[in-house]
């Protein structure tokens, strides 16, 4: 059974194609992965199918009482709510149908039998959806979701104003699978999740009944959970049936391909033209000659495959600093209140060093106090001589009305136009991106000029926090040579172990140091 059918959808936006005749179909139980490189049209997709935009051609049809949970992390959590506040929120619409049905009661009184019959009806169909959403079991229902996600341990009935950024997502995240709609839509789900939650959501998801539709960069986590693809490439949707790796086998036959079909035409019209130039002039030939330019002419070319733009990271290398990088003695981190007992540090210069831990434990915060601009609740901090460090901040490009250009002109306006150009284009991102504002570029793009930004200037310590979040596929193993490539040391938060497991000296677990009950 269709739950979602898109048929020949065509968007763009100033001036560029995002979608050209483009179709996609979801059936019951499917589990779709949505793929495609940072800037070709996943999320504007994703906006498409939830109504928020509207294509400029083709349609939009969803089957009839179907629910759908969108994870848009971007929404605002109201201030002065708790956690359990939020999450009893997934359950407004079943509340709503609760309503519906009590006033079907009350009016059975007065109706006639045809209506009682017509209201019967709906009240069955009412009580099953409360069923199948566990509408009477709902506290217990919260406190499972709550807990697989790590929200038990932050505490339901904190204030959503003191949650980091990943706090939040989680919230969001628990709140839409709480409601259990018939179709999941999921926009980078893992981004500022940690290692185990992403685990917890991995084996949640394989064994989700309904249907869903997943956007991530995170390739393990891809192929334990989709069975079907669809390819974002060149304004073009291409389905492929099977996990992520199958995929990746099914697009390089199609490649190979089309780029021997390809090269047959052009071998096929320059041997036409060929014999065309050598016969057109004599009386014998010409007849023939001009039969061969009027099938020439009726050919329908195929066009060569444009490759996308690659990128390339290089980390200028700073000049040698003393031994020892960064040391921190008795070190308590935290705002008002201790997040951490105290610990001592050390960072060998040319080391690399990855930072987990579950969200709200202060891996930002750590790396923040350390580069000084958050004073430590107590402890000493010393950087060693001739440090010059890069920092890669999380940060929302929302309201950011610098252009690609202006973000890179603004530090360095030193450069000249031809320099920055050239610097952002070697990050992969194309004119277009260049020349774009920072608040409308996709994730992974904007991740991109941030990354430009560091690349500018040598370094010879590196402060990176969550840097793969958004990125494509091939971005972010561009990423892993280069910070394997790079001779200075390295401060790495992440949650991705796959992304630094191999080429780390150390991890830090700031578990181990956090005053809090995990």
């Amino acid at each position: 059974m269709s739950i979602l059918n898109v048929e020949h959808v065509s968007h763009g936006f100033g001036g560029r194609t995002i979608f050209e005749d483009a179709s996609f179909r979801l059936l019951k139980g499917e589990h779709i992965a949505l793929i495609g490189a940072n800037g070709e049209g996943k999320s504007t997709f994703l906006s498409i199918i939830t109504g928020q935009m509207t294509p400029d051609e083709g349609k939009v049809e969803w089957a009839k009482r179907v629910t759908t949970g969108y994870l848009d992390q971007h929404a605002v959590l109201k201030p002065g709510m708790t956690i359990r506040d939020v999450l009893k929120t997934a359950f407004d619409e079943m509340y709503k149908l609760e309503k519906e049905m009590l006033d079907c009661y009350d009016r059975m009184g007065e109706a006639s039998p045809e209506e009682i019959d017509r209201m019967m009806a709906d009240v069955g169909d009412i009580q099953d959806i409360l069923e199948a959403h566990s509408f009477y079991t709902l506290d217990s229902k919260i406190e499972e979701v709550a807990s697989g996600l790590g929200l038990r341990d932050i505490g339901l009935d904190k204030p959503v104003d003191a949650l980091s950024g990943g706090q939040r997502t989680k919230v969001l995240l628990t709140k839409l699978l709480l409601q259990s709609p018939d179709i999941l839509i999921l926009d980078e789900p893992t981004n500022f999740l940690d290692v185990e939650h992403i685990e917890w959501l991995k084996n949640y998801l394989q064994n989700y009944e309904n249907a869903f539709i997943l956007v991530s960069h995170d390739v393990p986590f891809l192929n334990a959970v989709t069975n079907v693809i669809y390819h974002v490439e060149n304004a073009t949707l291409t389905r492929y049936t099977g996990s992520y790796e199958k995929f990746q086998e099914m697009y390089a036959i199609k490649r190979r391909q089309e780029d021997a079909a390809y090269e047959r035409q052009q071998a096929e019209i320059a041997k036409e033209k060929d014999f065309i130039q050598r016969n057109k002039a004599r009386v014998a030939t010409r007849g023939m000659a001009n039969s061969r330019q009027k099938r020439l002419d009726k050919m329908e070319l195929l066009e060569k495959r444009t490759e996308k733009p690659k990128p390339h990271f290089h980390f200028q290398m700073d000049r040698t600093p003393s031994r020892f990088v960064i040391e921190a003695k008795r070190l308590v981190l935290g705002y008002d209140t201790p997040l951490t007992n105290p610990v001592d540090l050390q960072l060998e210069r040319g080391r690399k060093v990855a930072i987990r831990g579950v969200n709200g434990l202060g891996k930002t915060t750590l790396l923040k106090t350390l580069l000084g601009q958050i004073k430590p609740i107590a402890g000493k901090i010393e950087l060693g001589e001739f440090v010059s460090p890069g920092y890669f901040e999380q940060e929302s490009n929302r309201g950011n009305d610098n252009t690609a250009i202006e973000e890179i002109w603004q530090e360095y306006p030193g450069m000249t136009e031809f320099e920055v150009r050239a610097a952002l284009a070697a990050c992969g991102l194309t004119n277009e991106h260049i020349t774009s504002k920072m608040m409308v570029l996709s994730g992974g793009e904007a991740a991109k000029v941030r990354l430009c930004r560091i690349m500018q200037k040598p370094v010879n310590l590196l402060v990176l926090d969550e840097p793969t979040n958004h990125l494509d596929v091939d971005a972010k193993a561009e990423l892993k040579r280069a910070l394997k490539e790079y001779k200075g040391a390295i401060l790495l938060v992440s949650h991705e172990p796959d992304f630094y497991e191999d080429w780390v000296d150390s991890v830090w677990n700031i578990e181990g140091w956090t005053t809090k009950i995990i």
